[in-house]
């Protein structure tokens, strides 16, 4: 796996990207050179046309990343997947049209950009056919013994079985003699006490530890002897975060958050996201300021009440503030419910409100937030102080989530659905712990630049 952006990024992830860039370059390269003849070196090296061609690359990749081409391996319909190819194209050629009225330096000469996207729409589907069908016949590239059965262990199989890109493959398992758990299609390989012959016959990669019994029951010398061998030995929280980009909750130890040097942010991380994130959102508040204003006058229009609500947040360290948004929910909404989660077509919201939240311009006033230091823009999203309390009753470790100041967007909302369940508040606060353990600016960039996506696509609203 390569170490990117604080996450593990497939090396199959990375190839793919950077093959279908030189892919995409390519084709609009052949096609100025078949249809400019003599011409298609001043075009390309005196009249920017590798720039422009670049500028039209970029465009069709952010598209396929829009459409989680990169992120989805599994083709269910190549008919799909041509469809989505011509989609993306299409809608190239729109914005070349759109910005031909404004006698761009940028767009590409008609006959280029016609006959490079065709080789696109002919290549495109054909190459990433097969690659998927290369990725699928490489899997193994990391064998993966595992040592116990505990529920996190069987999460981590399930999930190399489904996703072969990661690179990883399961060959089995050992256990304690006196335990009779199986797993579908993972071969037991006895007990822990044939851990060093099963090395030996199998030769693993990797080791991954998974114990849900006492620490006498782990073969701990011969663990030892494979260490100094130079077998990689691990735990499976660290196999987990690999595969996942969350932290297992279920193999969490307050030790670790007591000794561990990892699991709280650095300081210098904090700071520096403070600086950044209060100079942003100060761009971003100005920039933004005429399309508030309209969306302050649809709200206006559109139902009675107030524009902006405001509603008690908790903060870092506990600390109520107070958060503003658009309002997208009828006047005295919970007068009779109290403060409960929103649900799936939930009647308190507006028409109008279900686009703006849709589109999230309901969250624009947030910026005001972070202007006043209250909160940043990536990081833990703020709760109400009435679930808050409920929150860190039911679900362990949900205290270590106020470590830092909370964020109009988060690793949570990028990965994760919007639910209204215990089950779904234990699983943000997984990925909110992980990215409190890599606060980072690359990985706040990361996560604005999937937010743009989300948003895009209105993805996850309610």
């Amino acid at each position: 796996m390569i170490r990117l952006f604080r996450i593990s990024i497939p090396p199959s992830a990375m190839a793919l990207v950077l093959s279908e860039t030189v892919l995409v370059m390519s084709c609009y390269v052949i096609a100025a050179y078949a249809t400019l003849d003599i011409a298609s070196d001043i075009f390309l090296l005196e009249d920017g046309g590798w720039w422009r061609i670049a500028f039209v690359g970029v465009f069709i990749l952010l598209g396929l990343h829009f459409h989680d081409l990169y992120e989805i391996y599994r083709i269910p319909s190549r008919t799909g997947l041509l469809q989505q190819f011509c989609l993306v194209l299409g809608i190239g050629f729109l914005l070349q049209a759109l910005l031909s009225y404004g006698r761009w330096d940028i767009i590409l000469p008609r006959r280029i950009m016609v006959w490079g996207s065709l080789l696109v729409l002919i290549f495109g589907p054909l190459w990433r056919i097969l690659f998927t069908d290369a990725v699928w016949k490489a899997v193994g590239a990391q064998r993966l013994l595992f040592v116990g059965g505990s529920p996190t262990v069987r999460e981590i199989v399930q999930c190399l079985r489904d996703r072969p890109e990661l690179g990883m493959t399961a060959i089995g398992f050992l256990d304690c003699e006196d335990q009779a758990r199986e797993f579908e299609h993972l071969p037991n390989l006895g007990g822990l006490t044939n851990l060093t012959a099963a090395v030996t016959e199998h030769r693993p990669d990797r080791i991954v530890v998974g114990m849900t019994e006492g620490r006498g029951a782990l073969p701990v010398q011969q663990l030892l002897d494979l260490r100094f061998s130079g077998v990689h030995i691990e735990n499976s929280a660290t196999t987990y975060e690999t595969v996942f980009h969350r932290v297992s909750t279920r193999e969490l130890r307050p030790s670790q958050l007591v000794f561990s040097a990892e699991l709280g942010p650095q300081a210098s991380m904090v700071s520096m996201q403070t600086v950044y994130s209060w100079t942003l959102g100060v761009v971003m508040f100005v920039v933004t300021l005429p399309v508030m204003f309209l969306v302050a006058l649809v709200v206006r229009l559109s139902s009675a009440g107030p524009i902006l609500y405001r509603q008690t947040r908790t903060g870092k360290g506990g600390a109520p503030f107070v958060l503003y948004k658009f309002r997208s929910m009828y006047q005295n909404a919970e007068v009779g419910t109290g403060a409960v989660w929103a649900t799936r077509d939930d009647p308190r919201i507006t028409p109008m409100g279900r686009w703006l939240r849709r589109l999230r311009l309901d969250e624009l006033p947030q910026l005001l937030n972070v202007v006043r230091g209250e909160m940043s823009l990536v990081g833990p999203r703020p709760e109400r102080p009435e679930f808050v309390h409920l929150l860190l009753e039911k679900i362990p470790y949900y205290r270590q989530r106020l470590c830092v100041k909370p964020g109009i967007t988060g690793w949570a909302q990028v990965n994760h659905k919007y639910g209204d369940t215990l089950e779904d508040a234990v699983a943000k606060l997984e990925y909110d712990l992980y990215y409190i353990k890599y606060l980072a600016p690359s990985l706040d960039a990361y996560i604005l630049f999937h937010t743009a996506k989300i948003v895009l696509l209105g993805r996850g609203a309610q």
